[in-house]
């Protein structure tokens, strides 16, 4: 099997992460990755928003956990250090696609370099949020934007699961 398609198979959810910071090497490789995802008519309505400062990490899980309805003290991100923020133009019409294969690429780069990774929700409701829209204006980002996810982004600090069985009826053919 080649080096992708055992990426591709091995990847999985990470829910503990390590505090370790994640190289800045693979940090680059990754985001590099995400910018080469496919998206509709090759308009790239995707941005990456890379959150690797403690202080604003731990704000913006604190808007997830509060739009996620946790209580005080749960961290939706799981400790990861990085949190790759993927969000999408609205104006263009295929922006969620666009944005979710971005997410692909970042997770799967990820797992290549051996680096953890989980897609957390709830970017949407965060970006649609006065916390959301404040800091896209902090960082000079115009337009109407959608958050799509949460790429968070680690060491794993136990052992991936292994994959669960693939459903009988996942593919039919004609």
């Amino acid at each position: 099997m080649n080096d992708t398609l055992r990426v591709l198979e091995s990847r999985r959810s990470c829910r503990s992460f390590k505090p370790d910071m994640v190289k800045e090497e693979d940090l680059k490789a990754i985001i590099k990755a995400g910018t080469f995802a496919a998206t509709g008519m090759g308009r790239q309505s995707p941005i990456i928003i890379a959150v690797t400062d403690k202080s604003m990490r731990d704000q913006i899980s604190e808007e997830n956990r509060k739009v996620g309805g946790w209580g005080e003290g749960f961290d939706p991100f799981y400790g990861a250090p990085v949190i790759l923020i993927v969000l999408a133009n609205k104006d263009v019409v295929t922006h969620v696609y666009d944005g979710s294969l971005v997410m692909g690429n970042l997770m799967n780069a990820a797992e290549s370099l051996g680096v953890a990774s989980i897609w957390i929700h709830r970017a949407k409701e965060e970006f649609e949020s006065d916390f959301g829209k404040s800091l896209l204006a902090k960082l000079g980002i115009t337009g109407e934007y959608e958050g799509i996810g949460h790429c968070a982004l680690g060491y794993a600090a136990e052992p991936a699961k292994e994959p669960a069985a693939r459903k009988e009826d996942y593919v039919y053919y004609i």
